[in-house]
C-alpha cells in the first residue's frame, strides 16, 4: 500500500471517528479528487496559482455553510417583510445555482448544491 492511500485511509477513519464523536459530518469529497490540484493559468497557458484540491473544496463547502447561516438569518429577521424575504431567498437560490459548478467534487449525491432548477 502505498503512502497516499494509507494517509486517504487514516484521514478518512480519524474524520469518521471525529464525526460520530461530535454528532454530525459534513460532505466529504469524491475519492477521485484527493490528492488533486486547481490550476489557475494565465491567457498564455503559464500557472498562476495551484490550490490543493482539499483546501478548495473546503473554501466552497465554507461558502454552502455561510449561506446556510445567511438564510437562517434572513428567515428569522423580524423586520423583513414576506416580499423582502422571498426576493432574498431568490438571491441565495441563485448563489446555490451559481455553486452547482462544483458538484463533481462532491462523493454524496445529498452534499450537492442544488439551484432553482433542482
Amino acid at each position: 500500500m502505498d503512502e497516499q492511500t494509507l494517509y486517504a485511509l487514516v484521514h478518512e477513519a480519524v474524520g469518521d471517528a471525529l464525526n460520530e464523536s461530535f454528532g454530525g459530518s459534513g460532505p466529504i469529497i469524491h475519492k477521485r479528487m484527493m490528492g488533486g490540484r486547481v490550476l489557475f493559468e494565465d491567457a498564455d497557458g503559464r500557472e498562476a496559482k495551484a490550490v490543493p484540491v482539499e483546501q478548495f473544496f473546503k473554501k466552497v463547502t465554507s461558502i454552502r455553510e455561510k449561506l446556510r447561516v445567511l438564510e437562517q438569518k434572513l428567515n428569522n429577521h423580524p423586520s423583513l417583510d414576506r416580499s423582502d424575504v422571498a426576493e432574498l431567498q431568490g438571491y441565495l437560490t441563485r448563489c446555490y445555482g451559481t455553486l452547482t459548478t462544483f458538484n463533481f467534487m462532491f462523493q454524496s449525491e445529498s452534499d450537492k448544491f442544488k439551484g432553482s432548477g433542482s
